[in-house]
């Protein structure tokens, strides 16, 4: 069996910006009615969201760096019925990678460290002799070659095992995904590395540099990095609907705060240092953001658009984005699955821009699994694509049918079900080998022996490594 497992801690949409230099009477509305308008338009789509039961967290729209716009709904922890706050902290996921850029954009300002300088300077003993062509920067923009760190187990590791040097020092033994540079692929891993090349260049710890040059620079009063002691009544615990609809604590999948992620934080803080790290030189000179890449793409979009940062997990997803021209901001942070928060905050963005906004549809696995039940598979495959809208966009397709196969197969003894679904996956996506893996897992299950080795062979011939489907073959050819 091969279930995969995507932990999308981050997503970098850079739907667009430009004109980083804002006055103070800046506003985003021509006048005090548009303004009224607009924000009254706001609730009613939050509470289509809240209708389908996937909503609850805290919502934030500001202008010129001035709220507007900030209610708490739902609850932070159900068991005690304990409602969310404006000022609850939630997981911000990997919105600390942003954190972290910043502190290394400015150890290059202070010239004690240079982005072209190769890892192993700072970090020596990668088994993989191609790490060491790998660069600061190469780790900053994801083409280093690194990827996750978060393999199937990590979350059983004792918390010792789970920190920054213990990550790093498992990572030297990594085989890198590609040659450093020549291609890209998200990594985790690589922003965990960063943190350890901070300590090295800068001799005290990552949390105490991103203490020191950001939290306490913007006095950013209500967000913490890795010390939550007596904060247990402020948090927010997470939650997600399994693929058989049963809402669950994520408690299981959370993390300990880390580089690439796990800070603790509000929307209003949040609004706060975005909004300095766009607009003001407090974090980075007005020369580095010249010189940085990121900002040189932000001056080329047109105006009107939005930069975009969020972060998620199983559970807790946020996002940020800033309209650059007109400074307006829009933070959501959600204690449920994503990709919910992006979704209300593309939505009141599109509201600002004038665009009709759809009604919110059911996260995608929960859609499929409702319609399998009542209308059966022949509808599920006739109406895939429609029934599948409100899906991570970053995530491949084939994961939803895999998922709720397998919460038929084991979560719900059902491996009829299983197999019709694994099969209508291979139909959808003949291509992709896991699809053949699993729909070989569930007629091995059946017993249906000749034709689990022709899925598990078509599987193979796809991804010829693939490791389970060559254990079940030696399995069942015994």
């Amino acid at each position: 069996m091969e279930k995969e497992i995507w932990y999308v801690l981050f997503s970098f949409l850079l739907l667009s910006a430009c004109d980083q230099n804002q006055s103070a009477e800046h506003t985003a509305f021509d006048n005090e009615e548009q303004k009224t308008e607009f924000v009254s338009a706001i609730e009613p789509i939050i509470q289509d969201y809240i209708s389908l039961e996937i909503f609850s967290g805290v919502v934030l729209v500001a202008d010129n760096g001035q709220i507007i716009f900030h209610k708490a709904y739902g609850l932070a922890d159900r068991e005690t019925g304990k409602p969310n706050e404006l000022n609850t902290l939630f997981d911000i996921g990997s919105m600390n990678k942003t954190f972290t850029r910043i502190v290394v954009k400015q150890l290059e300002e202070e010239g004690r460290l240079k982005l072209t300088d190769k890892l192993i300077n700072y970090v020596p003993g990668f088994k993989d002799e191609r790490a060491g062509e790998i660069t600061i920067n190469h780790l900053l923009e994801h083409r280093s070659g690194f990827g996750d760190y978060h393999s199937p187990g990590y979350f059983d590791l004792p918390l010792e095992e789970r920190k920054l040097n213990v990550i790093v020092e498992r990572a030297k033994d990594y085989e890198l995904l590609f040659p450093p540079g020549e291609d890209d692929a998200y990594s985790n891993l690589g922003y965990v590395i960063l943190g350890k090349i901070i300590e090295e260049v800068s001799g005290e710890s990552y949390f105490k540099n991103v203490q020191d040059r950001i939290v306490d620079k913007l006095k950013l009063q209500n967000t913490y990095l890795n010390d939550f002691n007596g904060l247990e009544n402020r948090v927010a615990k997470g939650y997600l609907y399994t693929p058989l609809g049963v809402l669950e604590e994520n408690s299981t999948l959370q993390d300990i705060p880390n580089p690439d992620g796990g800070f603790l934080s509000t929307t209003e803080d949040i609004q706060k240092f975005y909004h300095s790290y766009y607009y003001d030189s407090m974090l980075m000179s007005e020369d580095s953001k010249k010189a940085d890449p990121y900002f040189q793409f932000l001056e080329q979009l047109p105006p009107g658009k939005a930069a975009s940062a969020a972060g998620g997990f199983d559970g807790f997803n946020s996002v940020y984005l800033q309209v650059m021209d007109k400074d307006l901001s829009i933070i959501v942070f959600a204690n449920m699955d994503e990709p919910v928060a992006e979704r209300i905050g593309l939505d009141i963005l599109g509201l600002y821009r004038g665009e009709e906004i759809q009604k919110p549809s059911l996260p995608a696995i929960q859609n499929v699994r409702i319609n399998f039940e009542e209308n059966g598979l022949e509808y599920v495959e006739k109406h895939f694509d429609s029934l599948t809208v409100n899906f991570h966009p970053t995530d491949p397709k084939d994961f939803i049918l895999n998922d709720l196969g397998y919460a038929y197969l084991y979560g719900a003894n059902n491996p009829d079900s299983a197999l019709q679904l694994f099969e209508l996956n291979t139909k959808l996506f003949p291509e992709v080998a896991n699809c053949w893996d699993s729909y070989g897992e569930a007629l091995r299950m059946k017993g249906l022996k000749k034709e689990a080795i022709a899925a598990y062979e078509k599987a193979l011939e796809i991804r010829p490594g693939l490791e389970s489907a060559q254990e079940a073959l030696r399995e069942l050819k015994k």
